[in-house]
Parts: structure tokens; C-alpha cells; sequence
């Protein structure tokens, strides 16, 4: 496999750390440039990071002394040194769009972790295991912009991971409606414990714009690509409740659904322990071997014991059964910074670089 030269723009924050930590040795990307805020431009990583360093594991040997460039006014030597960029700015939405839009034109590919461009028909938002089949409106927003090669691609919102893979599999018998109530980590926020003490000993019952997308969202995932462009899915009906909790990481959901066929839970649960999809089929490096878990315990999901299966990138599931209101409810778990936000951008790469789009 040709090596990639990756760029990370927003290497600063919570999930360009995460980046940074999950590209150290990646098999075919290499780090080959660093770009943030004019705050942090002219200095190392280590120095840009210094006081601020979220990871459990330390600064990659191989980054830390690496030149951290304007992510707007070095554009152009950011796009020189690399093949394509992972972008995880927090910049005002007028602003993340024209800078990844600018990138794009520039011939860079652009893999977003921000929502900004989420909404557009001929921007796809992949989730591997899922929709890989999205990939190919590529073509028509490139027509779009102008380019030959660059393209802008979005990761969904974290806190979907959970809940809309372990729905993906029964999708056939007729799922019809959801109610997804989510409990999710402070690193969703960008927040550790020291940054967010309000957090402890407390449940937030609000996050904003959350719901909407958690709702919107997935409805994007499921539709079909119609003349070069992704038109929504109509059904099911989703409504979703979000929540802050004292959790470092790990985005948990407590889901209910109905179905117009009805089968046994053991079929479910079947169902979920054999999904597979493109990444798994593909043997992508940083895919899950098993994509979906199903834990028998009552007990079970635990965020803390369960997050970080299979390097983070695997969903949990427990606790299915029948509901009065409701067919079924089940309890779900993925990891929010690896499977949810930089582990979810991280494998849409290398499926887009399996497919050929990043050449």
C-alpha cells in the first residue's frame, strides 16, 4: 500500500490529540504536517500543546517537534506537504466553511469532523460499516467545486455511533420509529474533569444542537444516492433526548424501537453479532474485527469496562428486550473520541484510500 502524507488541522483540541495518537505507526498515513490557530502558529506541537494535553498516552515522539503552521494564512505550504487533511477546527460555521471548502479547491481532500458541511446532498457522510456507497457522490460535488481531486467528506455527530449501527441490521424488517436518550462524555465537549468541574457529582440535561442531529442525521446515513447527489431517508421516525454526563469518555444511549416484523430477540441478537460491512470486508487497519457486541450480562454495557473493546472502534450492546411502549429496548455504548469522532474519520479515510478517492 502507497504511504499517505496526512496533514491535521485543529491539531490542538481534544479530537486533533485524538488524531495525533492514532496516526502514530498507522501503517499508511504519516503525519507530515500540524496547523490550528494562529495561537499556536511558529511553535512545536509539544510547545503548542504544553498544559493542554488531554491523551492518557504521551505526545507521539515523531510530532511532538513538528512545526505547527497557520491553518489559514500557511495553507498553502500545509497543502504542499500533504496528501489529504483531517479537519477538526472550532472556528464560527461561516468560517469552517470557506476554510475546508478552500482547502478542497486547493486539491486537497478534506475529511471533516466538523458538522458544518454534513447537510450538503453532494458531501458524503460515511460511516464504513454502514453507507460506503455514499463515496460516490464524490464525483458530483468535485464537478461542483471545480476540482480534479479535492473533495470534502464529514464524519456524523459522535453520538450516533452508538445507536444507529446496532438499528443498521434490522433496518429490512421495517424499523419504523426510535427513541434514543443519550448519556454522553465531557470529552464530547472537548472537557476533561479539570476543565469542567461543574460536571462533577452532576448530569446536564442539555446539549446543544445535539438533538436535532442526533434525529437529522442518521436519516442521511440510510438514504440513497439519486443522480449523483444523497437524498434523505424518510422513516424511521427518530426523536432523541441528550444528556451530560460525569464520564471522561464513552457516549452511552438507552434505545427503543418498533418494527413492522416482528422477530424473536435471539434473532436480534444474531443479527447484531454477524453484521459486517465494507470496513470489515475490506480488512481496513483500523476496523473493528467484530463491529457490533453483544454483551448477555444484565449488567452490561459499562462505559468504563466496555469503551475501549477492540481499540475503541467496536459498538456495545446489552439489555434487549421486549417493551410495553415499544417493540424492543436495548442499551448501547461506543467510544466517543475514537469510534465516535477521530477513530470514525480515521477509518473513512482509509476506506475513501481502498476505494481510490485520496490518489
Amino acid at each position: 500500500m502507497k504511504q499517505y502524507r496526512v496533514g491535521i488541522i485543529g491539531c490542538t483540541g481534544m479530537v486533533g490529540q485524538r488524531f495525533t495518537t492514532i496516526l502514530e505507526n498507522h501503517p499508511w498515513f504519516r503525519v507530515t504536517a500540524l496547523a490550528a490557530s494562529a495561537n499556536s502558529a511558529g511553535k512545536t506541537y509539544r510547545e503548542a500543546v504544553a498544559g493542554r494535553w488531554a491523551m492518557k498516552t504521551p505526545i507521539p515522539a515523531e510530532m511532538a517537534e513538528l512545526p505547527v503552521y497557520d491553518a489559514v494564512k500557511d495553507m498553502d505550504t500545509v497543502v504542499s506537504l500533504v496528501d489529504f487533511v483531517f479537519c477538526a477546527v472550532n472556528m464560527k460555521a461561516e468560517e469552517i466553511l470557506a476554510l475546508e471548502e478552500a482547502y478542497a479547491k486547493k486539491e486537497c481532500p478534506v475529511l471533516s469532523n466538523n458538522k458544518q458541511h454534513r447537510s450538503f446532498p453532494d458531501v458524503p457522510m460515511i460511516v464504513p460499516e454502514l453507507n460506503a456507497d455514499h463515496a460516490q457522490v464524490i464525483e458530483t460535488q468535485r464537478k461542483r467545486l471545480g476540482t480534479r481531486k479535492g473533495f470534502i467528506a464529514v464524519k456524523s455527530n459522535c453520538s450516533l455511533q452508538s445507536y444507529v449501527p446496532a438499528i443498521h441490521p434490522l433496518l429490512d424488517l421495517g424499523v419504523t420509529k426510535v427513541l434514543a436518550c443519550t448519556y454522553q462524555a465531557i470529552s464530547g465537549a472537548s472537557k476533561t474533569f479539570e476543565t469542567m468541574p461543574e460536571i462533577v457529582d452532576n448530569v446536564i440535561p442539555y446539549i446543544g444542537g445535539e438533538e436535532e442531529k442526533s434525529e437529522q442525521e442518521p436519516l442521511k446515513i440510510w438514504g440513497k444516492v439519486e443522480n449523483g447527489l444523497i437524498v434523505n431517508a424518510t422513516s424511521p421516525s427518530i426523536t432523541s433526548q441528550c444528556l451530560r454526563v460525569p464520564v471522561s469518555d464513552g457516549h452511552m444511549a438507552a434505545v427503543f424501537f418498533s418494527m413492522d416484523k416482528k422477530i424473536s430477540k435471539e434473532e436480534i441478537i444474531q443479527r447484531w453479532n454477524g453484521f459486517k460491512g465494507p470496513a470489515q470486508e475490506l480488512e481496513l487497519p483500523s476496523a473493528p474485527k467484530q463491529f457490533i457486541h453483544y454483551f448477555t450480562e444484565e449488567n452490561r454495557p459499562q462505559t468504563r469496562l466496555d469503551r475501549d473493546l477492540e481499540g475503541g472502534m467496536a459498538i456495545s450492546v446489552g439489555r434487549l428486550r421486549p417493551d410495553t411502549q415499544y417493540d424492543y429496548k436495548f442499551v448501547c455504548l461506543s467510544h466517543n473520541t475514537l469510534r465516535g469522532a477521530a477513530g470514525g474519520g480515521l477509518l473513512m479515510a482509509e476506506l475513501l484510500c481502498k476505494l481510490g478517492y485520496l490518489d
